[in-house]
């Protein structure tokens, strides 16, 4: 069961975020006006799942140290998606999810020197094999192929990482995923409302369809990562997850008709290799 989660979370949000790379494309809608739109259907969806599943919610734990932590944690949110979906409106959906993937380098070492938990070398070696695969494909001519508008999410996705990653890994030894996220999505939805409610324009029954399949698929995909926190590490989870940016990467070869690189591919198979090798000698 424990593989489970990871697995179906990367599948789902490989499926939101290919259908983002389309839902942009439409219209010529931008960033801020998907990010306006769609953070706050996120936190209805979240809710509708609340209402439907009931989680105890203890409300003692939006106060103090806790408080604080769901604050960070949800500002980081604002920040990452805002440098995500910015760079992902001027570039290739295969790129930034490769990207996004360099950020599990830290995010895994910083794992395993704050929490014993997390310091199993069959799980630990293996994911940092995957991570180091990614930096490769993007070595070219002894430097880093990377779009310009592309850097600051990469910069920002590497510091904020192993942060987020420890900051909900606190949360979550407390707080049930579902409450976790309806609290989160709550500010990060009045955030971006604030942010871009000028940008907001009357969206199509066609589109909105989109946003609201992208948006459950993206919701239910959180759900069973942060589950996946919980039952299994951070460590173990981000090494199972790293199957999302390959199955995006097919999505957006076959869908959405961008081009192919080998070496990225090559990279995508050494994940998969380690994957493998984390289950069998885990």
């Amino acid at each position: 069961m424990s593989v489970l989660l990871p697995l179906l979370a990367a599948v789902l949000q490989a499926s939101s975020v290919t259908l983002d790379k389309a839902i942009l494309r439409m219209r010529r809608v931008d960033f801020r006006e998907y990010t306006g739109v769609s953070f706050p259907l996120l936190f209805l969806i979240t809710l509708a799942a609340f209402l439907i599943v009931r989680p105890p919610f203890p409300l003692t734990l939006l106060g103090g140290s806790m408080g604080f932590l769901i604050l960070a944690s949800s500002g980081m949110t604002v920040v990452t998606n805002i440098a995500y979906y910015r760079a992902l409106d001027h570039d290739r959906l295969q790129e930034m999810e490769t990207l996004g993937l360099l950020a599990a380098i830290p995010t895994i070492v910083g794992s395993g020197i704050l929490f014993s938990d997390e310091r199993n070398p069959a799980v630990l070696v293996p994911a940092l094999i995957a991570a180091i695969a990614v930096i490769w494909s993007y070595w070219e001519r002894h430097h880093f192929a990377i779009a310009r508008r592309t850097l600051p999410f990469l910069l920002w996705a590497l510091a904020a990482g192993p942060a987020q990653a420890a900051v909900l890994k606190i949360l979550l030894a407390s707080w049930n995923p579902i409450s976790l996220e309806l609290v989160r999505s709550a500010i990060t939805a009045a955030v971006f409302g604030m942010l871009f409610r000028q940008s907001m324009r009357p969206v199509s029954l066609h589109a909105f369809r989109f946003l609201l399949a992208t948006n459950v698929l993206s919701a239910v995909a959180w759900f069973l990562f942060y589950f996946s926190y919980q039952r299994s590490g951070v460590v173990y989870t981000v090494l199972l997850f790293s199957l999302q940016p390959l199955l995006v990467y097919l999505g957006s070869a076959v869908f959405l008709r961008e081009p192919f690189h080998w070496k990225k591919f090559a990279a995508f198979q050494i994940v998969l290799g380690s994957i493998i090798a984390a289950e069998l000698l885990g």
